[in-house]
């Protein structure tokens, strides 16, 4: 049995298992007939032309894998963004752990979804956003039908949140392949402001495949600061599918920081239903030996004096593969559009492998819109004037590499963040970057 015809025969008893009289259950009952009909996507369909899934599906998959308490939070600090405090939301092998999370619902809800879905007092928030903009692909549809745990995060009307957010999901790798299948909701009413960190770990490494949806609702001059630190182990594969949906002067910044993993795909899509709108979109590869990561990211402008930012650096080392599909859909009515659209990347060893594909769809006329992307090596002249001022060959190419991704991290808000993740970049490039931020 293949792992679709496996999901689909296991839906049944999935839904035996929760509540079947939950606004969801008929959400979830149409979108596995989604899945059935369209199946795994494939190299045959343009969006996934350079990312084949077919390795990764082979696998024996455990479903519904068993859910392990031991951790203790020592085992696992290293993972978390420590030097500050935070809510934190921890599911291991897909099961919320209470006794590592800091929840709260003191004037906000930060909790977890299999209680939004139970609890007749988050009804409405369910009916009014659960899978109101998440797209009905196969893989988004695949995790709609399984839904059942993830973050649950309703911010009220002008409130700050005072501290930061971690969503971190282990896999303890008890079963020899796991499928994680976490689903987020996070909406944030007019005036709100939160940060919020996301991570997805394994602990051993035995297979494992996330196939994960998150839906962010930025109303009313809301503002939304994410980011994502992909750094899992060589048999980890993560299909991460991002929808936010910005209303009127909202802004929205998504960072991804992709360095570990098998197979990596992000589907980014951001929804302007407003004027005076800001996205940002931003990201950092570093990849080598045979590691995939594919950056798939809309823009779509559907109202006027919006604006857009994109961009996304990339090293590759050894046979890794990096690809690019970034889109930027100008509405008729999305007049005094500002969009901005920029890949580059570095290849630093002959076998490695940049696929990427920025493009336009405009049919406003009084727009500022660009896009490009570059492709090449480390600057020759650069190098031999560092390498003439005594800085020793290697250190010389990790400076000038930081330097290439450094305008990314330098829109990061969060300073611990920043430090974290200049520490892995040195750690992937093999210097020591011995400088304050």
């Amino acid at each position: 049995m293949d792992l679709k015809d496996k999901l689909v025969s296991s839906f049944m008893a999935f839904e035996n298992s929760v509540d079947v009289d939950t606004y969801v259950h008929d959400v979830r009952s149409d979108a596995i007939k989604i899945f059935e009909e369209q199946g795994f996507p494939t190299k045959k369909e343009e969006a996934w032309k350079y990312t084949s899934l077919n390795k990764i599906l082979k696998e024996d998959y455990s479903v519904f894998p068993k859910h392990e308490t031991g951790l203790e939070y020592r085992d696992i600090k290293k993972y978390f963004i420590h030097d500050i405090d935070t809510y934190k939301i921890v599911f291991i092998d897909g099961k919320y752990s209470s006794h590592l999370s800091q929840t709260t619902h003191e004037g906000m809800d930060i909790c977890l979804m299999s209680a939004a879905f139970s609890k007749p007092k988050y009804r409405l928030v369910i009916e009014n956003y659960f899978n109101k903009v998440a797209t009905k692909d196969s893989l988004s549809s695949l995790n709609t039908a399984f839904s059942s745990e993830g973050a649950y995060i309703h911010i009220p009307k002008n409130k700050l949140v005072q501290k930061p957010i971690q969503i971190v999901h282990f896999s303890t790798g008890n079963e020899s392949a796991t499928m994680l299948q976490p689903r987020n909701l996070i909406v944030v009413d007019e005036n709100s402001h939160v940060q919020i960190i996301e991570r997805h770990q394994s602990l051993t490494d035995n297979a494992v495949l996330t196939n994960g949806v998150t839906e962010i609702f930025a109303n009313k001059r809301a503002i939304v600061d994410y980011y994502k630190i992909q750094n899992d182990n060589d048999n980890a594969s993560l299909i991460d599918n991002t929808f936010i949906n910005q209303k009127q002067e909202s802004i929205a910044s998504v960072h991804t920081f992709s360095f570990g993993g098998k197979l990596t795909r992000n589907n980014l899509n951001f929804f302007q239903n407003g004027e005076r709108i800001d996205s940002t979109l931003k990201g950092v590869t570093i990849i080598g030996n045979k590691q995939h990561v594919d950056h798939n990211t809309l823009v779509h402008h559907i109202e006027p004096n919006c604006e857009s930012h994109q961009d996304y650096k990339g090293i590759f080392d050894e046979n890794s593969t990096g690809v690019f599909n970034g889109k930027v859909i100008v509405e008729k009515e999305a007049q005094k559009t500002n969009a901005f659209q920029a890949n580059n990347n570095i290849l630093i060893s002959d076998k490695a492998t940049i696929n990427t594909k920025p493009q336009l769809e405009i049919f406003a006329d009084d727009v500022k819109c660009s896009h490009g992307c570059t492709i090449g090596q480390l600057d020759e002249s650069a190098l031999f004037y560092m390498r003439s001022r005594g800085i020793p060959e290697k250190e010389a190419k990790g400076l000038l590499m930081y330097a290439f991704s450094n305008n990314v991290l330098s829109s990061v808000k969060i300073p611990e963040i920043k430090q974290r993740i200049t520490k892995i970049i040195a750690n992937k490039l093999g210097v020591n970057i011995g400088f304050d931020l």
